[in-house]
């Protein structure tokens, strides 16, 4: 299996749109007609198989042989001829836990040591794998709570499903921490946990969950070289769900590591570089106040540049960090470096995820991260801005300084609520003081305060406005569940119809293949209101051509008729195409997307680093340009909602 450094292609990151880009994943080996047919009939035999167990708990852990073997045999997916065998025996595998889940005894929920497991994808409904490496203890004591390691795996751009389950039963990896769970993360392959790689984590916590004891205290997320940057990304983002972090190697940030010159820099648009902000970990670097972190870094490692930058970007909030260093060390660990890093992480757990705890700083750019232990941020005074909150409680109330915010809660679940139950906390914010609201005798407690005019009262945003899951850019969209929606009728404008055909089929066709799922895709006709209900609506098409378009066009901010596409007072001519995300008229609980899957593309695959949103909330695409590895085609005009979701 070939693994590729982060930094890989770092000097490549603005290459001329003219040079050849390198598929990700590669090309794979032919597959002889022999072993196609042997294949072929172990897939058909582990289908039959798994048919009438579909709606048990744990059919997803027979699932994950299926689809391993389905993706590498359908699109050309196995890198080395040994893989072709790996596969057969991974369908035998497959088929036994299939006997065993139908007769009512599936050895491998019990087992101790390398175990497969897999859950099913709210995103799009696709099986994903995961490995848990479980502890001894488990067989005797399977009921006592127990910390859990997350381990976010480094890039490999050959790293299938089939090489991912085969592997996983096989090699532990780098640590495996003393009676506790150890999960390795498959992140929809190689996206450095980014999007629908990010919700992986959540999902696979929320499956550990249902089938371990896990302490919720201690939980720890560790990566190394890609999965460092994982690690660097979800500390910043994520603080509050982890007893600590250890990050190896990777990156920190975009512009740095991928070592923009200054003319490029001045050429990138201001809202690709705003939206830099999603997965910049230096821009977050104020929540590590949060969490325990410990960096490694090999001393000679070109990727200690994340780790160094990161120092800086901490040193500014007035906080030191921790830097275990492996002396004369490339991209790897040291063995001396290995226990010291251990037995930090080890102390640190012992003590546990501090969730209530008196004081919190927290810093975001967008409300898709809304939340810092009991304090939740509900309203920016602009996106892809700095937003902070410093709050704080005492005996006698709670004291927050806030900056760019004009919504916050204070959350305290059931037994949290950490001052006297029998009276209404002073809330002083900014100078202001408010009388709180009553707690609850579970010691539960909530208190929403909003900004208007400068001044702080008791209440929560109301009607249309960006909110957590509902703020964008366009690529948010494909961070819960979505449908593709096929246009079905004739266009208004003829000329798009190419550009319509070939964007969808592609969306589709990146999905797979960079986020390890089959896209949900209906015809416009067959939109029922169940799915309305249900996902967020990717549309193609324009409201002649997409019946569910047609319904809402009116109700949209960008006006798309035969004379051209109008945004504010402009209007660009046949030929363009307008792509956004907006709350959907028809249910404003989810998105509606038009002419867009992810923003990033083809290029961007061939480093992690570029793998960030491409474009804001709202584009008008030239089509006169034809799409390429780079962008959709010549962007006209782009730019963001208010925060009202009005146009600026």
């Amino acid at each position: 299996m070939r693994f590729f450094p982060c930094l890989l292609l770092a000097s490549l990151a603005f290459a001329q749109p003219s040079a050849p880009v390198r598929p990700v994943p590669p090309p794979g080996v032919e597959v002889s007609a022999a072993d196609r047919k042997e294949l072929d009939a172990g897939l058909a035999k582990l289908r039959d198989a798994m048919g009438p167990l579909k709606q048990n708990p744990d059919w997803p852990d027979v699932a994950i042989f299926y689809e391993a073997v389905r993706y590498a045999l359908t699109y050309g997916e196995f890198f080395k001829a040994e893989e072709i065998f790996k596969a057969k025996e991974l369908l035998k595998q497959g088929l036994t836990r299939a006997e065993e889940l139908a007769a009512g005894r599936p050895s491998w929920t019990r087992a101790t040591g390398l175990v497969l497991r897999g859950y099913v994808s709210k995103i799009d409904h696709s099986v994903q794998p995961y490995s848990i490496i479980v502890p001894p203890g488990f067989a005797s004591e399977p009921h006592r709570r127990r910390r859990l390691d997350f381990w976010a795996h480094g890039r490999g751009e050959t790293l299938s499903e089939v090489n991912f389950l085969w592997d996983r039963q096989r090699q532990p990896g780098e640590w495996v921490p003393a009676d506790a769970f150890l999960v390795h993360l498959y992140g929809r392959y190689c996206n450095a946990n980014k999007f629908a790689g990010e919700v992986d984590l959540s999902e696979v916590l929320a499956d550990m969950k249902k089938r371990y004891a896990i302490d919720d205290d201690r939980v720890l997320i560790r990566g190394f070289s890609m999965g460092g940057a994982s690690t660097w990304q979800f500390a910043t983002h994520h603080a509050w769900k982890f007893a600590a972090a250890a990050p190896g190697a990777g990156f920190a940030e975009t512009p740095e590591f991928l070592r923009i010159k200054p003319d490029e820099l001045a050429k990138t648009p201001d809202w690709q570089k705003k939206l830099w902000r999603l997965y910049n970990a230096t821009d977050y670097a104020a929540n590590l106040y949060n969490v325990p972190v410990v960096a490694y870094s090999g001393e000679i490692d070109g990727q200690k540049q994340a780790a160094d930058i990161m120092a800086k970007a901490l040193e500014a909030e007035g906080m030191q960090m921790t830097h275990v260093i492996g002396p004369k060390t490339g991209h790897r660990y040291h063995p001396d470096s290995k226990p010291i890093i251990d037995a930090k992480l080890d102390a640190i757990a012992a003590r546990g995820r501090d969730y209530y705890a008196r004081k919190v700083k927290f810093v975001t750019y967008t409300l898709r991260y809304n939340r810092m232990k009991w304090i939740l941020i509900e309203g920016l005074d602009q996106h892809w801005e700095r937003g902070r909150v410093e709050a704080e409680y005492s005996p006698t109330g709670f004291d927050l300084k806030t900056s760019g915010v004009t919504a916050v809660r204070l959350d305290f679940g059931p037994g949290g609520y950490p001052l006297d139950v029998a009276a209404k906390p002073a809330i002083r914010i900014d100078g202001q003081t408010i009388a709180g609201p009553a707690p609850f005798t579970d010691r539960s407690y909530s208190a929403s305060l909003i900004k208007q005019n400068g001044r702080w009262a008791l209440g929560t945003v109301q009607g249309l406005a960006k909110k957590h899951g509902l703020q964008g850019p366009i690529d948010d969209a494909f961070w819960n569940s979505f449908l593709m929606v096929k246009p079905t009728g004739t266009p208004m404008d003829s000329t798009i119809a190419p550009w319509v055909k070939a964007e969808s089929d592609r969306a589709i066709h990146e999905w797979r293949k960079v986020f390890r799922g089959d896209a949900p895709v209906k015809d416009d006709a067959q939109v029922t209101d169940a799915d309305i209900a249900a996902n967020h609506l990717v549309l193609w098409g324009d409201p002649s051509s997409n019946k569910v378009l047609a319904r809402i066009a009116g109700q949209l901010p960008i006006k798309w008729t035969s004379v051209g596409v109008t945004v504010g007072a402009r209007t660009y001519p046949a030929g363009h195409v307008p792509l956004l995300i907006y709350p959907n008229p028809l249910n404003p609980a989810k998105y509606v997307v038009l002419n867009s899957g992810f923003t990033f593309r083809e290029f961007d695959a061939l480093n992690n680093a570029r793998q960030v949103p491409k474009l804001p909330d709202w584009a008008v695409v030239d089509t006169a340009t034809p799409p390429d590895a780079y962008a959709p085609g010549k962007i006209a005009a782009a730019g963001f909602f208010g925060e009202d979701w009005k146009l600026k």
